[in-house]
């Protein structure tokens, strides 16, 4: 026969096959991965998923979370916490699947719009439809720290009112969407303005390389070669 992921031996590529095969076809209809582009992904998975023991069918979420802190070099776990509600239906199940495929093809995303949804949901945690000034506080408390508190808490002041000096546009206390749309759709590097949200160019790559998908990532080739 012939074997999907060489380092898998005859029964594991068949296993694979089984459990898979309608899961590929659905998720290449759904999202902006080819059918090979999908089986590759969740070889990845599958390989979570036989870490876990002979019995396992899923993914544990602490491998989840430590995927993005040794990986990913995300490290709010707050925002760890928020991404895996974004993507599957109950966090106190482990990751499925299909939650597996939604995240890299948000992560992979070449749409700016897409990426800016995301990330406005993950910072959007009551789900308010706006960022109100208690919610960008909280965020940037996290951005300074030190022995100093005075010196501390007035970075952190200054940085609150450039921020929303910044997104607030219509100055009635709080952020939308529109807002924040407008302003990274202008300058696409405040995307993750309130933390990291999405991989570096480093854990990106590694993806890329591991999920044979290399040609999804919009990168400047010269990040890539220098590897």
């Amino acid at each position: 026969m012939n074997k999907l992921d060489s380092t898998l031996d005859d029964v594991q590529n068949t296993r694979f096959s089984n459990i898979y095969h309608d899961l590929v076809k659905q998720m290449a209809k759904t999202t902006q991965f080819s059918e090979i582009e999908v089986q590759s992904i969740l070889l990845v998975y599958h390989k979570f998923v036989l870490a876990n023991g002979p019995k396992a069918k899923t993914m544990t979420k602490k491998q989840f979370n430590n995927l993005f802190l040794v990986l990913f070099k995300i490290y709010d776990l707050q925002i760890i916490e928020r991404i895996l509600s974004l993507i599957t239906s109950d966090l106190n199940k482990d990751v499925v699947p299909v939650a597996w495929v939604k995240l890299f093809s948000v992560f992979m995303a070449n749409k700016l719009e897409q990426k800016m949804k995301f990330t406005f949901q993950i910072y959007n945690a009551a789900n308010t439809g706006y960022l109100t000034r208690d919610v960008v506080t909280f965020a940037v408390e996290k951005f300074f720290t030190g022995e100093d508190e005075d010196e501390v808490n007035e970075l952190r002041s200054d940085m609150l009112e450039v921020l929303f000096k910044k997104f607030d546009t219509d100055r009635d206390g709080a952020i939308s969407y529109e807002e924040y749309a407008v302003v990274v759709t202008k300058e696409p590097m405040l995307l993750e303005f309130l933390g990291q949200c999405f991989p570096n160019v480093d854990g990106m790559t590694v993806i890329a390389y591991c999920t044979n998908i290399l040609s999804k990532i919009n990168f400047p080739k010269s990040s890539i070669d220098d590897k």
